[in-house]
């Protein structure tokens, strides 16, 4: 199994920072785009022991930074351009992913290795509204597995007509990162865009329009996005498959930084499920 690394360009031509995990069986497969959630980045927690078991089942997988995540190409890891994070919408996140989708379409590098015919898309939790949208847009995305998803843009981060007030005039609104203390910003541009914008980014709307196959995955004890999320998202596409993890957290009990050299019992749990919905091709 190789792992490459490589940059491109996303939203207002700001560097996406990809990392290839390449299949184990030398010969086209199909591709995995893993899209990371909210303060998250593609280095958190497990998501390279993610990206190694899908390789070693012989998938080729990707996990990225969104362009306006707060991380740089430099340090990956780290909210260091919070003007970027502030700048950060949801249509950037769905402009990046197609750029992705672009980039594994295109790449030369890689020709015998990815088979473009089958590129699958993984979302958790925001990154699973955002894999959602692009699904549902473009026909290049095979298959869809959300992970913790959320099922509503419009309702998270919006404050009530007082606050939404007093962000238009302040210009920001902080929301505390618990895990760093940092105090993350949020420009009245991503209201701006939201509104803008409010019928590509209604969930409900492009879930019922999913023709792929899509497998929803949700855990009961999800702290952070109530599993009341997974059910709109069954609700609204009949035809997806649904799993619940009995006792699930919300990252499927890893954490950042994740020291262990293997998964977590849930977090297994999640990508074998995955494997078998993707189509174990061995």
């Amino acid at each position: 199994m190789k792992i490459e690394t490589c940059d491109i360009f996303g939203a207002n031509n700001k560097p996406i920072t990809l990392d290839i995990f390449l299949s184990k069986k030398e010969t086209k497969q199909p591709i995995i785009i893993f899209c990371h959630g909210y303060k998250g980045f593609k280095d958190w927690g497990a998501w390279h022991l993610v990206g190694k078991h899908f390789a070693e089942a012989g998938f080729n997988f990707i996990k990225f930074n969104f362009s306006h995540n707060g991380t740089t190409p430099d340090q990956p890891k780290d909210f260091v351009d919070l003007n970027a994070f502030g700048n950060n919408n949801y249509m950037k996140e769905v402009y990046d992913l197609g750029k992705v989708i672009d980039w594994v379409e295109q790449n030369q590098e890689f020709e015998n290795y990815f088979d473009t015919s089958k590129i699958y898309l993984i979302g958790h939790s925001r990154g699973g509204g955002i894999a959602i949208i692009r699904s549902a847009i473009d026909d290049r995305v095979k298959k869809l597995v959300t992970w913790a998803s959320v099922s509503d843009f419009h309702h998270r981060l919006i404050p009530d007509e007082r606050g939404l007030k007093k962000w238009k005039e302040d210009g920001a609104i902080y929301v505390k990162n618990a895990r760093t203390g940092q105090e993350l910003p949020h420009y009245y541009q991503f209201y701006e865009s939201l509104q803008e914008n409010k019928d590509l980014l209604n969930l409900e709307k492009q879930t019922k329009s999913i023709i792929q196959p899509m497998l929803i995955i949700h855990g009961d004890a999800d702290e952070a996005v109530a599993i009341d999320e997974a059910k709109n998202l069954a609700l609204w596409n009949p035809k997806a498959k649904v799993i619940i993890i009995s006792d699930g957290t919300h990252t499927f009990k890893t954490n950042h930084p994740w020291k262990d050299q293997e998964l977590s019992d849930q977090l297994k749990e999640v990508v074998n499920e995955t494997l078998l919905f993707m189509g174990n091709i061995f």
